[in-house]
């Protein structure tokens, strides 16, 4: 673009409209724009924030391969062996996984029954570090204590050293019909592990009350794995398969949630479409502003033509008018929306205090926290986006501006 074009387009940018709806509908557009690439960019960043805490939470209380039998587990010690001996494998332990239903005084609450080894757990979920009340290792085989989540020791009232009975799914079949059987645990501890599944659905025993809970003998519901890397579970459930024995299997991460992010990804596929529909909208409001201009500065356009302007150069003067339009609503976007994502730790309590509300309730999001993840190649492209709409709804009134005849322009002038 040569110097000329760009000089007149700034210059007409500047200027001071005749007429002043022009103006109002140019900071309109401009306005739309900035508040529709805000818009994008924050709300792409608290999806990111949401899908990396999740992830982080979900890593930090879950393994991320585990070994099941069909439908116990007998040799587990070999298994466990076997997993240990892959690369990227931090750590291995057994685990039993049923079902039970909690009960103290009038309260009763259904719960994840796991049964763990204290000495072993450790290296997959660090349930030992994340304790309220009480230690892991009070777990001992025998001894029938519990050590329960902290939601879940919540709505039971329960603390360290209160007695609560776990009945078990499967009961016992007697002349007066089948009966739960029921065991009675001590509370030895309580954990808070910060992800809201966990805490109000998990308890702990010890692996060996649990096999003798569910009369299981020697095996165990599993083997559980920790890798350095989580994303090279899939790759490592594949080589375990082929040395696995038959009557066991492998399942990871990717597998067991792979609906939530699914959905993740298609919830953000979604917004991003909408929100940039809003950009869109805004953008092409440069249509009818630029119609306007042309239809403004017609003997304008008349007399740059008498003086040998080429319908090229008003063409280009035009697209520059449009673009300055553009460019500054993009950036104020791009400033906005990346000071909001930084800062909206800061900005969701200052609103929940203002407005005397929780906007992000745990028992719902599974976090207390409103997470913004910022990723700059997205910033990037949602910038491109919005400077390309703006760019093509110049295009239209830009050519009309260079079809204008100087003659018919300035015959009632």
């Amino acid at each position: 673009m040569r110097h000329f074009e760009l000089m007149l387009g700034l210059r007409y940018t500047r200027a001071k409209r005749r007429n002043s709806f022009i103006s109002f509908i140019s900071l309109a557009s401009m306005l739309g724009i900035a508040l529709g690439v805000l818009a994008l960019i924050t709300v792409l960043s608290v999806v990111n924030g949401f899908q990396k805490e999740i992830r982080a939470k979900m890593f930090g209380t879950t393994a991320h391969l585990e070994v099941q039998g069909m439908p116990q587990l007998q040799d587990w010690p070999a298994v466990r062996a076997l997993a240990r001996q892959q690369p990227h494998v931090l750590g291995a332990a057994p685990y039993v996984e049923s079902q039970g239903l909690l009960s103290w005084e009038s309260n009763v609450k259904g719960a994840l029954i796991r049964g763990v080894d204290p000495a072993l757990e450790g290296q997959v979920v660090d349930f030992a570090g994340h304790m309220r009340q009480g230690r892991l290792d009070a777990l001992q085989g025998g001894a029938f204590n519990i050590v329960l989540g902290s939601q879940l020791a919540r709505e039971l009232g329960v603390y360290v050293g209160d007695k609560v009975v776990l009945m078990a799914p499967d009961g016992q079949v007697t002349p007066a019909g089948v009966i739960p059987r029921m065991k009675q645990f001590t509370v030895s501890g309580i954990f808070h592990m910060d992800y809201n599944i966990v805490d109000a659905n998990v308890a702990l025993i010890h692996l060996r009350d649990a096999q003798k809970l569910y009369r299981l003998g020697d095996a165990v519901s599993g083997v559980r794995v920790r890798l350095d890397d989580p994303d090279r579970a899939p790759t490592l459930r594949l080589q375990l398969l082929a040395q696995l024995p038959r009557d066991t299997y492998a399942t990871d991460w990717s597998l067991q949630n792979a609906s939530y992010f699914r959905a993740v990804q298609t919830e953000k596929v979604m917004l991003t479409i909408i929100l940039t529909l809003i950009i869109m909208v805004a953008a092409f409001n440069l249509v009818s502003t630029l119609v306007m201009l042309v239809t403004d500065k017609q003997a304008d356009i008349a007399i740059l033509r008498t003086l040998g302007a080429k319908p090229g150069s008003i063409l280009a003067i035009f697209i520059v008018q449009g673009m300055i339009t553009g460019l500054i609503g993009t950036a104020l976007g791009v400033v906005g929306g990346v000071a909001l994502s930084l800062n909206i730790d800061v900005l969701i309590p200052w609103l929940e205090r203002v407005l005397g509300m929780q906007l992000v309730p745990p028992e719902v999001y599974m976090m207390s926290t409103l997470p913004s993840d910022l990723h700059w190649n997205e910033v990037g492209w949602i910038a491109a986006i919005s400077l390309s709409l703006s760019f093509v709804a110049t295009l239209y009134p830009s050519w009309r501006a260079s079809r204008v005849q100087p003659a018919e322009a300035l015959r009632y002038e």
